[in-house]
């Protein structure tokens, strides 16, 4: 369950790439979906589990790149606006928390 976000006049650090996003998001919808035929047509254990390898290193590679976003963005832009040290704070233990669930993961 996500936190409700506080509106903000800023924009997201991923916005100049969400069609990029959206885009390798679709892709790994594909996957899931061929996953899921792949067990419907009761294939071969290890590819599937060759597909499911290949779908959480595609999640991974969003979850990384909009880490990078967050942070050249939303830190950055929190540093650079000489808001309080308090939105500073905010915005780095966001960053390390996201990198410690995807450590978990």
């Amino acid at each position: 369950m996500s936190t409700p976000q506080a509106p903000s006049m800023h924009t997201h650090g991923y916005i100049t790439d969400k069609d990029k996003y959206l885009n390798r998001l679709k892709r790994i919808e594909g996957q899931a979906r061929g996953i899921s035929k792949m067990v419907d047509e009761e294939q071969y254990c290890i590819d599937i589990l060759t597909q499911i390898s290949a779908l959480k290193s595609a999640l991974e590679a969003v979850a990384v790149g909009l880490l990078d976003d967050h942070l050249k963005h939303c830190v950055l832009d929190a540093a650079k606006t000489g808001g309080d040290d308090t939105e500073i704070t905010i915005k780095i233990k966001e960053a390390s928390d996201a990198i410690a669930r995807l450590v978990r993961s």
